[in-house]
Protein backbone atom coordinates (compact mmCIF):
# COMPACT_ATOMS: atom_id res chain seq x y z
CA UNK A 1 0.00 0.00 0.00
CA UNK A 2 1.27 3.48 -0.87
CA UNK A 3 2.73 5.53 1.98
CA UNK A 4 2.24 8.84 0.14
CA UNK A 5 0.00 11.23 2.06
CA UNK A 6 -3.38 12.08 0.66
CA UNK A 7 -3.87 15.66 -0.56
CA UNK A 8 -5.88 16.42 2.58
CA UNK A 9 -2.83 15.60 4.72
CA UNK A 10 -0.63 18.24 3.08
CA UNK A 11 -0.65 21.26 5.38
CA UNK A 12 -1.43 24.74 4.09
CA UNK A 13 1.82 25.95 5.68
CA UNK A 14 3.87 23.46 3.65
CA UNK A 15 2.10 24.52 0.45
CA UNK A 16 2.72 28.16 1.35
CA UNK A 17 6.43 27.53 1.90
CA UNK A 18 6.74 25.72 -1.43
CA UNK A 19 4.95 28.56 -3.22
CA UNK A 20 7.31 31.10 -1.65
CA UNK A 21 10.35 29.12 -2.78
CA UNK A 22 9.18 28.34 -6.32
CA UNK A 23 6.47 30.92 -7.24
CA UNK A 24 4.37 28.03 -8.60
CA UNK A 25 0.58 28.02 -8.30
CA UNK A 26 -1.27 26.65 -5.27
CA UNK A 27 -2.67 23.57 -7.01
CA UNK A 28 0.69 22.75 -8.65
CA UNK A 29 2.46 23.01 -5.28
CA UNK A 30 -0.11 20.84 -3.55
CA UNK A 31 0.09 18.19 -6.29
CA UNK A 32 3.90 18.22 -6.19
CA UNK A 33 3.90 17.74 -2.41
CA UNK A 34 1.52 14.80 -2.70
CA UNK A 35 3.72 13.26 -5.42
CA UNK A 36 6.81 13.83 -3.25
CA UNK A 37 5.23 12.29 -0.17
CA UNK A 38 5.29 15.60 1.70
CA UNK A 39 9.04 16.09 1.21
CA UNK A 40 9.65 19.78 0.41
CA UNK A 41 12.96 19.35 -1.42
CA UNK A 42 11.59 16.50 -3.54
CA UNK A 43 8.53 18.62 -4.33
CA UNK A 44 10.83 21.41 -5.57
CA UNK A 45 12.51 18.87 -7.86
CA UNK A 46 9.11 17.71 -9.14
CA UNK A 47 8.12 21.28 -9.99
CA UNK A 48 11.45 21.94 -11.73
CA UNK A 49 11.05 18.88 -13.94
CA UNK A 50 7.49 19.88 -14.84
CA UNK A 51 8.72 23.40 -15.59
CA UNK A 52 11.43 22.05 -17.88
CA UNK A 53 8.92 19.86 -19.69
CA UNK A 54 6.52 22.78 -20.14
CA UNK A 55 9.34 24.99 -21.41
CA UNK A 56 10.44 22.37 -23.93
CA UNK A 57 6.91 22.16 -25.36
CA UNK A 58 6.65 25.94 -25.72
CA UNK A 59 10.22 26.64 -26.87
CA UNK A 60 9.30 26.59 -30.58
CA UNK A 61 6.46 29.06 -30.18
CA UNK A 62 7.17 32.61 -31.32
CA UNK A 63 7.83 35.10 -28.54
CA UNK A 64 7.65 38.55 -30.12
CA UNK A 65 6.08 40.52 -27.26
CA UNK A 66 7.66 41.35 -23.92
CA UNK A 67 9.32 44.14 -21.99
CA UNK A 68 12.62 45.93 -21.54
CA UNK A 69 13.42 45.48 -17.86
CA UNK A 70 15.85 47.70 -16.00
CA UNK A 71 17.85 47.80 -12.82
CA UNK A 72 20.02 50.54 -11.32
CA UNK A 73 22.35 49.39 -8.55
CA UNK A 74 22.41 51.32 -5.27
CA UNK A 75 24.37 54.53 -5.76
CA UNK A 76 23.69 54.66 -9.50
CA UNK A 77 27.07 53.19 -10.48
CA UNK A 78 25.78 50.16 -12.42
CA UNK A 79 22.77 49.97 -14.72
CA UNK A 80 21.23 47.19 -16.83
CA UNK A 81 18.66 47.03 -19.62
CA UNK A 82 17.38 43.59 -20.61
CA UNK A 83 14.84 42.55 -23.24
CA UNK A 84 12.70 39.62 -22.14
CA UNK A 85 10.24 38.21 -24.66
CA UNK A 86 6.93 36.41 -24.25
CA UNK A 87 4.06 35.55 -26.61
CA UNK A 88 1.42 38.13 -25.71
CA UNK A 89 1.09 41.68 -24.48
CA UNK A 90 -1.33 40.36 -21.85
CA UNK A 91 1.40 38.29 -20.17
CA UNK A 92 3.92 41.12 -20.61
CA UNK A 93 1.68 43.34 -18.46
CA UNK A 94 1.37 40.85 -15.61
CA UNK A 95 3.09 41.51 -12.31
CA UNK A 96 4.81 38.11 -12.46
CA UNK A 97 6.43 38.83 -15.84
CA UNK A 98 7.50 42.33 -14.80
CA UNK A 99 9.01 40.88 -11.63
CA UNK A 100 10.93 38.31 -13.71
CA UNK A 101 12.36 41.08 -15.91
CA UNK A 102 13.48 43.02 -12.85
CA UNK A 103 15.06 39.96 -11.23
CA UNK A 104 16.99 39.07 -14.39
CA UNK A 105 18.22 42.67 -14.76
CA UNK A 106 19.33 42.72 -11.11
CA UNK A 107 21.16 39.41 -11.59
CA UNK A 108 23.00 40.75 -14.64
CA UNK A 109 24.06 43.84 -12.69
CA UNK A 110 25.52 41.61 -9.97
CA UNK A 111 27.20 38.80 -11.97
CA UNK A 112 28.06 40.56 -15.26
CA UNK A 113 27.55 37.70 -17.76
CA UNK A 114 29.17 38.08 -21.19
CA UNK A 115 26.62 36.09 -23.20
CA UNK A 116 22.95 35.15 -22.99
CA UNK A 117 23.43 31.48 -23.99
CA UNK A 118 26.39 29.18 -24.53
CA UNK A 119 25.57 28.99 -28.25
CA UNK A 120 26.59 32.64 -28.58
CA UNK A 121 30.21 32.03 -27.56
CA UNK A 122 32.33 32.26 -30.71
CA UNK A 123 34.39 29.23 -31.85
CA UNK A 124 37.51 31.39 -31.58
CA UNK A 125 36.79 32.21 -27.95
CA UNK A 126 36.05 28.56 -27.14
CA UNK A 127 39.29 27.34 -28.69
CA UNK A 128 41.24 30.05 -26.90
CA UNK A 129 39.80 28.97 -23.54
CA UNK A 130 40.36 25.28 -24.28
CA UNK A 131 44.00 25.88 -25.13
CA UNK A 132 44.55 27.81 -21.90
CA UNK A 133 43.05 24.95 -19.89
CA UNK A 134 45.11 22.37 -21.83
CA UNK A 135 48.34 24.20 -21.07
CA UNK A 136 47.41 24.48 -17.39
CA UNK A 137 46.69 20.74 -17.23
CA UNK A 138 49.86 19.79 -19.12
CA UNK A 139 51.89 21.83 -16.65
CA UNK A 140 50.76 19.44 -13.91
CA UNK A 141 52.09 16.43 -15.85
CA UNK A 142 48.68 14.82 -16.45
CA UNK A 143 48.34 12.32 -19.36
CA UNK A 144 46.48 13.49 -22.49
CA UNK A 145 43.36 11.40 -21.81
CA UNK A 146 42.98 13.01 -18.40
CA UNK A 147 43.79 16.45 -19.79
CA UNK A 148 40.78 16.35 -22.15
CA UNK A 149 38.47 15.42 -19.27
CA UNK A 150 39.87 18.32 -17.25
CA UNK A 151 39.36 20.68 -20.20
CA UNK A 152 35.73 19.54 -20.61
CA UNK A 153 35.04 20.16 -16.94
CA UNK A 154 36.62 23.60 -17.05
CA UNK A 155 34.63 24.52 -20.17
CA UNK A 156 31.40 23.74 -18.33
CA UNK A 157 32.59 26.04 -15.56
CA UNK A 158 33.37 28.71 -18.19
CA UNK A 159 29.78 28.53 -19.48
CA UNK A 160 28.42 28.69 -15.95
CA UNK A 161 30.44 31.80 -15.17
CA UNK A 162 29.93 33.66 -18.45
CA UNK A 163 26.53 32.71 -19.92
CA UNK A 164 23.41 34.17 -18.33
CA UNK A 165 21.26 31.05 -18.81
CA UNK A 166 23.92 28.87 -17.16
CA UNK A 167 24.49 31.07 -14.12
CA UNK A 168 22.96 30.41 -10.71
CA UNK A 169 20.47 33.06 -9.65
CA UNK A 170 22.11 35.60 -7.37
CA UNK A 171 19.25 35.45 -4.83
CA UNK A 172 18.92 31.64 -4.82
CA UNK A 173 21.98 29.71 -5.97
CA UNK A 174 20.06 26.42 -6.00
CA UNK A 175 18.26 27.67 -9.13
CA UNK A 176 19.85 28.51 -12.49
CA UNK A 177 18.52 31.34 -14.65
CA UNK A 178 17.29 28.68 -17.09
CA UNK A 179 15.30 27.01 -14.30
CA UNK A 180 13.93 30.35 -13.13
CA UNK A 181 12.70 31.13 -16.65
CA UNK A 182 11.24 27.62 -16.97
CA UNK A 183 9.30 28.19 -13.75
CA UNK A 184 7.89 31.41 -15.22
CA UNK A 185 6.93 29.57 -18.42
CA UNK A 186 5.07 26.92 -16.39
CA UNK A 187 3.32 29.60 -14.33
CA UNK A 188 2.38 32.00 -17.15
CA UNK A 189 1.76 29.43 -19.88
CA UNK A 190 3.81 31.11 -22.61
CA UNK A 191 7.25 30.79 -24.13
CA UNK A 192 9.61 33.24 -22.40
CA UNK A 193 13.20 34.03 -23.31
CA UNK A 194 15.87 36.63 -22.71
CA UNK A 195 16.78 38.15 -26.08
CA UNK A 196 19.56 40.58 -25.20
CA UNK A 197 20.94 42.84 -22.50
CA UNK A 198 23.37 45.69 -21.98
CA UNK A 199 25.22 46.52 -18.76
CA UNK A 200 26.73 49.92 -17.96
CA UNK A 201 29.22 50.71 -15.23
CA UNK A 202 30.44 54.20 -14.41
CA UNK A 203 34.04 54.70 -15.50
CA UNK A 204 34.11 51.82 -17.98
CA UNK A 205 33.91 51.94 -21.79
CA UNK A 206 30.74 51.22 -23.78
CA UNK A 207 28.30 48.95 -21.92
CA UNK A 208 28.83 45.22 -22.37
CA UNK A 209 26.05 44.02 -24.69
CA UNK A 210 24.98 40.42 -25.25
CA UNK A 211 22.32 38.68 -27.25
CA UNK A 212 20.67 39.26 -30.61
CA UNK A 213 21.85 42.21 -32.67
Amino acid sequence: MSTQPEATQISAQLVKELRERTSAGFSDCRAALVEAGGDLEKAISVLRKKGQAAAAKKAQREASEGLVGSYIHAGGKIGVLVEVNCESDFVARTEAFQHLCHEVAMHIAALDPRYVRREEVTPEMLEKEREIYREQARATGKPEAIIEKIVSGKMEKFYEENCLYEQHFIKDESVSITEMINQAIAKLGENISVRRFVRFKVGEGPGAAAGAA
